[in-house]
């Protein structure tokens, strides 16, 4: 198939690199117009460079309540339209409860939650608008199974998924025709998450390339299901929470 997402306009938050970067390319190729958000400025715009005259970068700190609002009205005057928002933007922190300070705590509800929250509240008043979308937020195997040395982390996550679900309800309740998701991955092999691996061990040895048992998958294979979600394939898909961890989760448990 190709087209599947043929003039739709996508807003992506930290869309400059990573899986972030992954889904602009893929959205882009599949016709939509993609609108890239970060606070990386340079990567942001070389970003929307490569993909060419389909992508706009904006400068966004998607947990600021103001960028959002100046985020939005772009859209409305240049588009007039959003359909499809990927709440990807966050951030990894290690630190189990005993060992994380309340700052650090904030800082990553801020970034990895609150972002979310006033992503898809700006997001539904504009959708709301045109003929209604799909929100897709990032969240993580984390925010449904916890991970002990990750406690801010798997904190914020669960929050998105929760507050996917109650998006999915009142937006079906209110006949908006938005439908919201979240994304479950474990690992995923980008910057983000390579930097906190042990020094001297091969990423690429993780992944499920290397090992069917691997826990980490690809950029590419995250950006996958965001353009699933983002189709109208999915349309009859709503409030769900789709892992992407090549089984772990389940014999985990």
């Amino acid at each position: 198939m190709s087209g599947r997402v043929a003039g739709k306009v996508a807003l992506i938050t930290g869309g400059a690199s990573g899986v972030g970067r992954a889904s602009a390319l893929l959205l882009a190729r599949e016709g939509a117009r993609v609108v890239i958000s970060d606070i990386d400025v340079e990567s942001g715009q070389a970003l929307a460079e490569e993909i060419g005259p389909s992508a706009l970068f904006i400068q966004h700190d998607a947990s600021s309540e103001a960028d959002w609002a100046r985020v939005i009205d772009t859209l409305r005057l240049r588009y007039g339209q959003l359909d499809i928002l990927f709440n990807n933007a966050g951030i990894l922190l290690k630190g189990d409860i005993e060992h994380t300070s309340y700052s650090d705590w904030q800082r990553v509800q801020r970034i990895n939650s609150d972002s979310v929250f006033l992503g898809c509240r700006a997001a539904i008043a504009l959708m709301k608008e045109g003929a209604g979308g799909s929100i897709i937020n990032m969240s993580s195997i984390a925010g449904v199974a916890g991970r002990d040395d990750y406690t801010a982390y798997s904190a914020s996550k669960g929050a998105v998924a929760a507050l996917s679900r109650t998006v999915a309800v009142l937006c079906r309740r209110r006949k908006y025709r938005i439908r919201c998701n979240s994304l479950h991955p474990d690992g995923i092999l980008t910057p983000m998450t390579t930097a906190t691996l042990p020094a001297g061990l091969d990423p690429w040895s993780l992944t499920i390339d290397a090992d069917p048992m691997g826990r980490m998958c690809l950029p590419e294979d995250v950006a996958a299901s965001v353009l699933f979600l983002a189709s109208e394939e999915s349309r009859a898909i709503n409030g769900i929470e789709l892992r992407i961890d090549s089984g772990q989760f389940v014999m985990s448990i």
